[in-house]
């Protein structure tokens, strides 16, 4: 009982008030690093205009990919990638021990809703499925994995951008607790709802048969 008490009032040294600022400043350095608006960054850069006036409007790597430059699209999506990812991970190393996932989990949030409402573009940014995998990574590298079967799979198969996003962050959640990372769960699921709930213009011409391929002018 001793050993237990001494153990208790060592890991509770910090006061309350840092172990609850903990995950807010988690879910704030994933949001700075999700808000920074590559695809728009890149195209500008290059000469190609604002990216926002073409397509679909939003700054990910499937609207660059409708400037023509492959190499854009590319550069954009590992960046978005990287955006995800890094926070997360910088969160679990940052906050280690016992609030370390608590940390990794909010700063996950932070990063896809940085992307998708970027305070630097009035909060209208992209739909946040490349970021989303770098999360994934960033928790656990099974559910990276898991996001980037899915995402290649069927994109693969159906060529169609969208479906192909909101499967594979369907397919994080779930893989979560599949996979021994239950606490990953809520926050995955919580994105998941978020990403579908961007793409619902998307489902409506799905299920209309509208939806562009890849490669496509829309």
């Amino acid at each position: 009982m001793v050993t237990y008490r001494n153990t208790a009032l060592r890991q509770d040294r910090r006061p309350i008030g840092v172990l609850k600022l903990e995950p807010i400043l988690a879910a704030l350095l994933g949001y700075l690093c999700g808000s920074i608006p590559f695809g728009l960054i890149l195209t500008k850069a290059a000469g190609m205009g604002d990216v926002r006036d073409i397509g679909s409007g939003n700054i990910g790597a499937t609207n660059v990919l409708r400037t023509g430059n492959k190499g854009l699209a590319a550069g954009t999506l590992l960046l978005d990638l990287l955006k995800g990812f890094a926070p997360v991970f910088a969160a679990g190393f940052i906050w280690a021990g016992e609030i370390s996932d608590v940390a990794k989990a909010f700063a996950a949030g932070g990063a896809v809703i940085g992307h998708c409402y970027p305070i630097w573009l009035g909060f209208k940014g992209g739909k946040g499925v490349a970021t989303n995998a770098g999360v994934s990574f960033g928790l656990a590298w099974v559910i990276g994995g898991v996001y980037a079967l899915v995402w290649v799979s069927m994109l693969a198969i159906f060529r169609i951008s969208s479906l192909a996003g909101m499967s594979a962050v369907v397919a994080a959640a779930a893989a979560a607790p599949l996979f021994g990372f239950p606490q990953f769960f809520p926050v995955l699921a919580a994105i998941a709802g978020l990403i579908i709930y961007l793409h619902r213009e998307n489902i409506g011409r799905l299920m209309k048969g509208e939806e562009p391929r890849v490669g496509g002018s829309k």
